[in-house]
This record gives structure tokens, C-alpha cells and sequence, in this order.
């Protein structure tokens, strides 16, 4: 766990600074390092999908798992759980409430899902040095500060998700890492980067794409992996 308890740190560092430096920071200083994010988080999850075993499983496991997203309704319970830590903490606008529930949803699913979450926390659970979850906390730290410049105090309550989902996966990963073939590993890191993709799209506000209610796709994607290997 400790891999993830410094990952989460460089996000509360991260988005501390950024929203600390928000009233200094240009508008177009804010877009530009929002574009270059973009970019980044595509060209990770391009890379990322790269590594499909199976295609057909994957456009499967994406497919099950919106439905299932959806029918959950993730997103609304996320954007719900953001509504209330803005309440909590502070007195919103109509409009700095949306601010704070997009920051709050768009950094979850931003430091969440990847490769290096996924592959990082199987490190961490097999006892190893967290080497992977290390160097995320770097690339996280300068993410978190960026989006902090423009979401705000949103991006720090961030790391609560990621600290019960990575921390989850590493738990998880201590018991079923001996099952875990290449193949499933595979697929799991291709998922996550279509995934990836999508908000990247997001990001770059070419189209809206609700990726956090595809997020079930992670777990069928290793089902169907196991059944079918």
C-alpha cells in the first residue's frame, strides 16, 4: 500500500499547488497545459491499447461493462459524491459546483485508470518496491497541479478514489496474482487504454464521452480473460 498512499500524497501536493497558483496562472497558460495533458494521456492509452490479445473480448468486456456502468449510473454517483465534498467545504455557485463535480470526476478517472495504476499496484501487491507506482506519483504531481490551476481544491479530494481503488487492486492483486496470466494482463492494460482514450477526448473537448460509466469493463475484461484462456 505504500506505493499508493505516495501517489496519493503527490496528488494532494499536486493539486494544492495548482490551486494555490490558480489567481496567478494565465487563462491560456491553464489551456495550453490542459492540451498538453490531452495529448499525453492519448498518446498513453494509443500505446496502452497496442498490447489487445483479443479484440473481440475487449469490444466485449467495453460493451458489458457500459451497460453495466450505465445502468449503476457511475457517473452520477460520482458527480453526486463531488456535489457533497464542495458542500462540505465550501459555499458554491451554481457554476463552481459543476467546476468542482468535472475536476472532481475527470481527475479520478485520470489518475485511476492506466496502465501504470493497474501494473503498479500488481507490483506493489506482490510485496515488490512500488518502482511503477513511484514514477506514476511524478507524472500524477504535475497533472495534479495543472488541473488544480483550473478545478481547484476538487483535484486534492481526488485521491480519496484512487486510494480505495489502487489500494483495492493491491489487495486483490496479493491474492489473485498467481492466476493471472500474460494474455489477461494484456488485455486489462489494452481496456484501460481505450479507456484512457476517451478521456483524452474529454479532455480535449472534441467530443463528450462517458468513460467513467464504462469503467466496469476493467473487471469483465479479466472474467471473461479467465474463462475464455
Amino acid at each position: 500500500m505504500i506505493g499508493t498512499l505516495a501517489n496519493a500524497g503527490a496528488i494532494i501536493i499536486g493539486g494544492a499547488v495548482g490551486t494555490a497558483i490558480h489567481s496567478r496562472l494565465p487563462q491560456k497558460m491553464v489551456n495550453i497545459l490542459f492540451q498538453g495533458i490531452g495529448l499525453f494521456t492519448l498518446a498513453v492509452g494509443i500505446s496502452m491499447s497496442l498490447k489487445a490479445q483479443s479484440l473481440i473480448l475487449i469490444v466485449v468486456s467495453i460493451t458489458v461493462g457500459a451497460v453495466i456502468g450505465q445502468l449503476l449510473d457511475i457517473d452520477k454517483s460520482l458527480k453526486r459524491a463531488g456535489e457533497y465534498l464542495q458542500k462540505r467545504f465550501s459555499k458554491p455557485t451554481a457554476e463552481d459546483g459543476n467546476r468542482f463535480s468535472e475536476g472532481f470526476v475527470t481527475a479520478s478517472v485520470l489518475f485511476c485508470v492506466g496502465s501504470m495504476s493497474i501494473l503498479g499496484a500488481i507490483e506493489d501487491g506482490m510485496g515488490n518496491t512500488p518502482n511503477l507506482l513511484y514514477t506514476k506519483s511524478i507524472m500524477d504531481l504535475i497533472s495534479a497541479a495543472a488541473l488544480g490551476a483550473s478545478f481547484g481544491i476538487a483535484i486534492i479530494f481526488s485521491s480519496i478514489p484512487l486510494v480505495i481503488y489502487q489500494g483495492g487492486l493491491t489487495l486483490f492483486a496479493s491474492f489473485i496474482m498467481r492466476y493471472m496470466s500474460e494474455s489477461m494482463t494484456d488485455n486489462l492494460t489494452a481496456t484501460g487504454g481505450i479507456l484512457l482514450m476517451g478521456l483524452a477526448i474529454n479532455i480535449l473537448k472534441i467530443k463528450e464521452i462517458n468513460v467513467t460509466n464504462m469503467l466496469p469493463a476493467l473487471v469483465i475484461i479479466v472474467l471473461f480473460s479467465y474463462l475464455i484462456k
